[in-house]
């Protein structure tokens, strides 16, 4: 097994599995050939030395790695070897990808990481999809995975799923990021926090969704106007307001036009 990339993710799965000397590692930074020695992985000099041989190829990079990995890989992969692309990257990305793995004579499959590996490890959610899933899916249980899940026969499909989650998960923590500046600039972060415990939704996602846009449609010129003066008052505390502004534009172009008119009057 060959491994490009052994940041986090990596060295992760290599000592949580114990894949040990049955498994190579390469990664652009010599220094985590220490990381890997440490974890009884084999270093190679290249990721052509790392993939030449090797049935079964976990890509583990930087997003914006994931094609040059592909592009220093695919000349010397193996007929009929996997590569399992477990990069967060665009579906079109992907396809690109899969596109020079399986001109080469590989086979692509397209995996998605749906939560941190640390402390989830082996258990970490993966989705997969691709023409190669139902084989990957065998394959990640071999190695060691536990919580694998095939989403489709298209590559691209897992990955759509990730990146759009990550929508509201990283753009949750980046709404967090914006609304802690101004409630610490203003002092008041000890009873924002409080209020919003006290109206907090245990509401499923799928239901919270669907009142979340019927709310918009119908009130969300009125919002958008609430919005940009909360806008305001993070300019005036000091805090560049790019996520309030972000929702002033998106509360405004869900109002439904005749029922926000009649909202807004």
């Amino acid at each position: 097994m060959a491994i490009i990339g052994f940041g986090e993710a990596a060295s992760t799965f290599a000592r949580a599995a114990g894949w040990g000397a049955g498994a190579v590692a390469f990664d652009i930074d010599p220094a985590r050939r220490a990381v890997m020695a440490r974890a009884g992985i084999g270093a190679a000099e290249s990721a052509r030395a790392a993939v030449e041989g090797s049935h079964v190829i976990l890509s583990l990079v930087t997003a914006g790695n994931a094609l040059a990995a592909v592009h220093q890989g695919a000349p010397h992969i193996a007929s009929g070897a996997l590569w399992l692309d477990m990069n967060s990257v665009a579906p079109e990305t992907k396809r690109a990808a899969a596109a020079e793995i399986q001109a080469a004579g590989g086979r692509y499959v397209d995996v998605a990481v749906l939560a941190p590996v640390d402390p989830a490890r082996m258990a970490v959610p993966l989705l997969v999809s691709g023409p190669h899933a139902g084989f990957a899916c065998e394959t990640l249980g071999r190695i060691g995975f536990t919580n694998v899940r095939t989403v489709g026969a298209e590559v691209g499909r897992a990955s759509a799923i990730k990146m759009i989650r990550s929508v509201m998960v990283k753009g949750i923590e980046a709404l967090t990021d914006e609304m802690m500046a101004g409630a610490e600039a203003a002092g008041v972060a000890e009873e924002v926090l409080a209020s919003l415990d006290a109206s907090d939704s245990p509401q499923r996602w799928s239901v919270r969704a669907a009142y979340n846009r019927e709310r918009m449609a119908t009130h969300g010129l009125r919002r958008a106007e609430e919005m940009k003066e909360a806008a305001r008052t993070l300019r005036a505390l000091g805090v560049d307001p790019v996520m309030t502004d972000g929702t002033v534009q998106r509360q405004q172009a869900a109002a439904n036009p005749r029922i926000a008119s009649r909202d807004a009057a």
